[in-house]
């Protein structure tokens, strides 16, 4: 499995885009306001940079890193040795808790919150606002969790697993499906469910920020930022940020150029 890490995860990400799009589109949980075919074209456009750019500069990727620790007995797991189930358990669970806080990090900070902002812009919440990530934060994101895990010590199948269960809930949870409320709300204990997640790209400033967890939902409850439902509700709320709502704003290059952009009141979108 390891030695056919990219053809995996390819593969479990096919096959859940596949998915998640048809359900979406059989039963969706909003109206979209504009052209599908656009926003995916565009969209998917970052994730192909996104891609070439994390195998050029970081070719073994996290699981790489993982290997690089392992061999040279370097990181808190591989001295302890705590044993492999209880290693993996450790290692999703730090990593999962890592992404939850370096969100919450990309939301405060300005500089990185240009770069984040990238992905709330999006005016449309579905399966293709999963992949919608400006290429410089894939490459901080991804320089950040080789740390981690080697400062971790994390077993390569580990970061293996945690990267193929954050691939696929951000495809669940961005999705467009219209999951009913009652599965929603018993889901949501063990689960981001696209309702919980999509408070978070409220153009409402407080719900933009709440809800940071991309996979388990316990962070944010434990750490004060959840909001169960958005105050529009689901089929009433606007999606994406007020400064970035022209439809010319979803072009590949006005993605890749718009940290660089300071629209007016840009300020607001951080209270």
């Amino acid at each position: 499995m390891i030695e056919n890490e990219a053809a995996t995860r390819l593969i479990i990400f096919l096959g859940l885009l596949t998915l998640f799009a048809l359900l979406e589109r059989l039963t969706p949980r909003r109206e979209l306001n504009f052209s599908k075919s656009k926003r995916w074209f565009n969209n998917f456009g970052l994730l192909v940079i996104d891609s070439v750019f994390v195998r050029i500069i970081f070719p073994t990727a996290a699981v790489g890193g993982a290997l690089f620790a392992y061999e040279r007995n370097i990181g808190l797991l591989n001295h302890f040795n705590p044993g492999s189930i209880l290693s993996i358990i450790i290692a999703v669970l730090a990593l999962d808790l890592l992404i939850y806080f370096q969100h919450r990090i990309f939301h405060q900070v300005p500089i990185l919150w240009r770069l984040h902002r990238v992905h709330h812009t999006d005016q449309d919440f579905d399966v293709a606002t999963s992949f919608r990530f400006h290429p410089v934060e894939i490459l901080l994101s991804m320089l950040i969790k080789m740390i981690a895990v080697i400062s971790l010590g994390a077993p390569p199948i580990a970061v293996l697993i945690f990267e193929i269960i954050l691939n696929s809930t951000a495809i669940f949870n961005h999705s467009n499906w219209n999951l009913s409320t009652r599965i929603d709300s018993w889901l949501r204990l063990i689960i981001v469910t696209p309702d919980m997640h999509r408070v978070h790209h409220s153009v409402v400033v407080n719900e933009t920020n709440s809800n940071y967890g991309f996979n388990i939902p316990w962070w944010d409850r434990l750490f004060g930022t959840y909001c169960s439902q958005p105050k529009a509700g689901h089929t009433d709320m606007v999606i994406g940020i007020k400064e970035f709502q022209k439809e010319d704003e979803l072009r590949l290059d006005k993605l890749l150029i718009q940290p660089l952009i300071t629209p007016p009141k840009a300020k607001a979108d951080m209270k």
